[in-house]
């Protein structure tokens, strides 16, 4: 056997044909034999066509792109749903998160179908034929019709589930184990399947037996690859729905676990298997994903973010106590949780410093793991650190960022000094955006207001400190920002004010006519 077949993928596809029906069967509770007829319609050009069917209706003779007006004079006692595509497609991607349990490598295959990359795993689960009855079978109890193949290409795969289901085609094997379906399993599109069966291409087999020159000529590039893929020959990637992971552990139960006690130890052992393996090549976690995979189907992730690359399975233990812990929605364990799965999807080599003597590193790796736990608890996006930023407009002027992944230039950044007994120039109190204030008259052109109304309360001006002017960045904002003039104002109740005016007399504001109109006035922010 050559290198290049031991390396082959193996593809196995899902198909479920009747996932909307199931959908709605399955969460109303009618997963009952002998049921009345079931179907699920949607709208076609403006009018309704079958959408989906149970095996009740099928056996009465309905069928899928019907009109639901014939299929209602054949059976009058139909039981009758409206699609819902964003439902089906969120079962689809709960369906292909179980599926994570076999595979990392899961794709959608949509409206209602999955790919799962099963190279070099098949044999954790005693082989490709015993992994595809595990599949099958668990999706029927769950209570969903489904299809199922495996093949060297994710097309072949897919061909040989929407005609037969359990085919296993060994390497090699693709172009013979399709060779007698329709062309129209190929999924080409309506066009081509049409103008196959015209020029007298029936089935696969007919199609594969011409030069490729002649299909290429008359149905195109695209046609042509996906047949070549069909027939087993190069191969087209799959497309998972989610990034693989630096390092993955997990633990499977026979006895499915339910307890608190029983899931803190798993995932203290999990740690531990975790750490053993990026110590190895001497890297640490970023980022950290525990999953737990419930006996009924359904997937819980949680996710912890650090600041520093973690070496110790005691810092991932305390990081995953405190997101448990702070959960809204508890961890519901049902039925009990089948496997439990640890993985790093973030990772980052760990950079070796002296520690022994330099306190300073101490108080930051004390910092840091504080702000983590914080994290945890409360999300990353809540823990802030405050930067400078090379522009002096005031609300521009300081960046909120993660406190986790900006620590480190947070505490070397270089801020503005303050001159020694004089007042600041800023206030301690910025608002998010400056509130609009009444200002009766003000001494123009560019003078302070006499007094001012700010939340229905009037101020009466005593001391001023200004103008400051600020022009605002034209080469960003296109000159749709009015120059400012900011005040530092005290009232006659000893309170102090940022205020500012928003234009220029005679010069930016204009009203409908065309005309100087008198600018607006803000308060920015108050001083201690």
């Amino acid at each position: 056997m050559s290198a290049s077949s031991v390396n082959r993928r193996r593809i196995l596809s899902l198909w479920l044909p009747r996932l909307p029906i199931d959908r709605i069967q399955r969460f109303n509770g009618a997963l009952v034999k002998d049921q009345e007829p079931c179907i699920v319609v949607i709208k076609d050009n403006n009018a309704l066509v079958l959408h989906a069917l149970d095996d009740a209706a099928s056996r009465l003779g309905l069928y899928i792109g019907q009109p639901f007006a014939n299929a209602r004079a054949m059976c009058p006692d139909l039981k009758v749903f409206d699609a819902d595509a964003v439902a089906d497609a969120k079962t689809l991607s709960d369906i292909a998160d179980w599926c994570d349990r076999f595979t990392p490598l899961v794709a959608l295959d949509p409206p209602h179908g999955l790919f799962l990359d099963i190279t070099g795993c098949a044999h954790l689960f005693g082989g490709e034929a015993a992994l595809l009855q595990t599949l099958v079978r668990a999706l029927a109890r769950q209570g969903f019709a489904v299809s199922a193949a495996v093949a060297g290409t994710s097309v072949c795969a897919r061909t040989l589930t929407r005609q037969t289901s359990g085919t296993i085609v060994a390497d090699g094997g693709e172009a013979a184990a399709i060779d007698r379906f329709p062309v129209s399993a190929l999924g080409a599109g309506e066009a081509i399947t049409t103008g196959l069966r015209r020029a007298g291409l029936k089935t696969i087999g007919d199609v594969a037996a011409r030069a490729p020159g002649e299909i290429t000529a008359r149905f195109g590039a695209r046609f042509s690859t996906l047949l070549a893929h069909a027939l087993g020959q190069g191969d087209a990637p799959i497309n998972p729905r989610k990034p693989l992971p630096d390092y993955i552990v997990e633990k499977r139960f026979a006895e499915p676990i339910a307890t608190d006690t029983m899931i803190a130890m798993t995932l203290s052992r999990l740690a531990d298997t975790l750490i053993a393996s990026m110590e190895k090549q001497g890297k640490g976690a970023r980022r950290l994903e525990a999953a737990f995979f419930r006996t009924d189907g359904a997937v819980r992730a949680i996710m912890v973010e650090t600041g520093r690359p973690v070496t110790r399975s005691a810092v991932i233990d305390r990081l995953f106590r405190e997101r448990l812990d702070a959960l809204a929605d508890p961890l519901d364990p049902g039925f009990g949780f089948d496997m439990v799965r640890l993985s790093a999807s973030r990772t980052e080599i760990v950079v070796q410093e002296q520690r022994d003597l330099d306190a300073h590193v101490h108080d930051n790796d004390e910092l840091a793991a504080l702000i983590d736990r914080i994290a945890a608890r409360i999300g990353g996006k809540r823990v802030v650190v405050h930067l400078p930023q090379d522009t002096h407009i005031p609300e521009c002027a300081v960046l909120a960022a993660p406190a986790q992944h900006h620590l480190a230039v947070a505490m070397q950044a270089e801020w503005p000094a303050r001159a020694e007994s004089e007042p600041p120039l800023r206030p301690l109190r910025l608002f998010d955006r400056p509130e609009p204030i009444n200002v009766p008259f003000a001494t123009v052109p560019d003078g302070p207001p006499h007094q001012f109304t700010w939340r229905r309360a009037l101020h009466a001006v005593v001391r001023v400190e200004g103008p400051e002017r600020i022009a605002m960045e034209w080469w960003r904002q296109d000159g749709r920002q009015l120059t400012r003039d900011y005040f530092r104002i005290e009232d006659a109740e000893g309170l102090r004010f940022w205020i500012f005016r928003d234009g220029l007399y005679e010069g930016e504001v204009f009203d409908g006519d065309g005309k100087p109109a008198s600018p607006g006035w803000y308060v920015h922010g108050l001083f201690a």
